[in-house]
């Protein structure tokens, strides 16, 4: 039986599959965790639905969990024998591209399946996260506005979409128009997590702090649980507490929100949690222990052959941050090892390029080894997104490199590295505070007074958004 779900799409099934799977999209576009209920349903009740079996490989696939993978593998065979339509057998090649390895032909399949079908918004949510997964900013930023025209205008979905491509205007560095669209997304879906936190990546970019804090303060009964982009979002609470020098706080939005007892231990909540105590690793805080927990979440997900290098470098992250360098340059190993011996498909290329000395450097770190870390970063760090996440993620390998400099005493360097972050965010605390290290290590005491009196300044200046 053919019918057409809520947008126009052709699909194969009865009227309550259909139902069923436009409920689904509707729980995917908010990251609403009934969508954990709506697939396996609509797949229990509609096994013969090619869009029940697409549905949950695609879910299994955006996890970034080399687990996952098989049963997404299991999902597209089973739909493969199944009578589909032209639009579902699209769905299936962008599937079997992406569950064999070919992250950027499953995005160039979802782009000419949105060609024919540019209402399909499950190709666009899971085309937009591949974009993000690859790094590749101007489609996250196109991909949606090419299926804006397609909607119903007064249709609440038409919003989401919005917000979509807010996330990708600002990952573009098209920060105004990002911030304008972020913000109509949230006033039609106060609970679109996703376009809450392209507005909060706008503030961070431009070093808006204080605005940062007070929307997410003011909206946190929209974003701060129940969902599933929870942990992310107050991830980015967390890098705003830093910047006003609420360390406490951070820790404990860390231990209440991002990694505690009770987290789901997958990889994207996970990779937050080694971000935050990176970074305070890095500004040389005290973590007390919570390396170690984490590092042991980790462990099992570093295996021999890896799915997505982004998550194996935030492991890695964890490992060093609890000194168990021998087991880190272990896996390192191993992720040399895979990547000689498979060759071939978009992991391997990003883990060659960017993955592999990303994750020696940030060893090489934990060893003290600063040149060493300068010589794995400096040549690649015009390239960082190449494999993945976003500018605040990948800053962690920027202040990793700039703190590799100062401790190294490669002043040159250095200089130029704060020069350059400060003239796009000249309200960085974190900036300042760099340049007050520098200009004291160059002899300077009365320049280095005057940027640490800035970094102060601006400071209290943030902290009143956190009373």
């Amino acid at each position: 039986m053919s019918v057409i779900d809520e947008h126009g799409n052709p699909f194969t099934g009865s009227q309550d599959a259909v139902a069923q799977y436009d409920a689904s999209i509707h729980a995917l576009l908010r990251y609403g965790p009934t969508i954990l209920e709506h697939a396996p349903r609509l797949i229990r009740e509609h096994p013969d639905v090619p869009m029940a079996q697409a549905l949950i490989a695609y879910l299994s696939l955006s996890s970034t969990d080399l687990p996952d993978v098989a049963n997404a593998r299991d999902c597209w065979s089973s739909m493969g024998r199944l009578p589909m339509n032209d639009r579902e057998q699209a769905h299936h090649r962008a599937i079997g591209a992406w569950a064999t390895g070919d992250w950027v032909g499953a995005g160039a399949a979802l782009d000419d399946l949105l060609l024919r079908w540019p209402a399909d918004l499950l190709a666009l949510q899971l085309g937009h996260q591949l974009d993000f997964f690859v790094g590749d900013a101007a489609n996250l930023r196109d991909r949606p506005g090419r299926t804006l025209p397609a909607l119903d205008p007064q249709h609440p979905h038409t919003a989401f979409v919005r917000g979509m491509q807010a996330f990708g205007l600002e990952e573009s560095g098209d920060y105004g128009a990002a911030e304008s669209a972020g913000l109509q997304a949230v006033e039609v879906n106060p609970d679109d997590v996703w376009a809450v936190h392209a507005v909060v990546h706008v503030r961070e970019m431009q070093g808006r702090v204080d605005d940062g804090i007070r929307f997410l303060v003011d909206r946190e009964a929209d974003w701060g649980s129940g969902n599933l982009f929870t942990v992310h979002n107050w991830w980015h609470l967390a890098l705003y507490m830093l910047e006003v020098g609420a360390t406490h706080r951070a820790l404990d939005i860390y231990d209440t929100e991002v990694h505690n007892a009770k987290s789901d231990g997958v990889p994207l909540e996970m990779l937050d949690a080694s971000a935050l105590l990176w970074r305070l690793l890095l500004d040389g805080h005290d973590t007390n222990g919570r390396f170690g927990v984490l590092a042991d979440a980790w462990d099992s997900r570093l295996t021999p052959t890896s799915w997505y290098v982004f998550n194996d470098l935030h492991g890695i992250m964890a490992l060093v941050g609890a000194g168990r360098f021998a087991a880190a340059e272990r896996h390192i190993e191993e992720l040399a090892g895979y990547v000689h011996r498979d060759g071939a498909g978009t992991n391997v290329r990003m883990a060659s390029t960017i993955g592999l000395p990303s994750c020696r450097a940030v060893l090489r770190f934990g060893q003290g080894r600063y040149d060493e870390v300068i010589s794995e970063l400096l040549p690649i760090r015009r390239a960082f997104q190449v494999f993945g996440g976003s500018h605040a993620q990948r800053d962690s390998l920027v202040r990793t490199l700039l703190e590799s400099a100062l401790r190294a005493g490669r002043h040159d360097l250095a200089r130029a590295l704060i020069a350059e972050r400060l003239s796009l965010r000249p309200s960085s605390v974190y900036g300042w505070t760099q340049q007050a290290r520098l200009r004291q290590a160059l002899g300077d005491p009365e320049g280095a007074r005057a940027a640490e009196q800035e970094a102060s300044t601006l400071r209290d200046g943030f902290a009143l958004s956190v009373a």
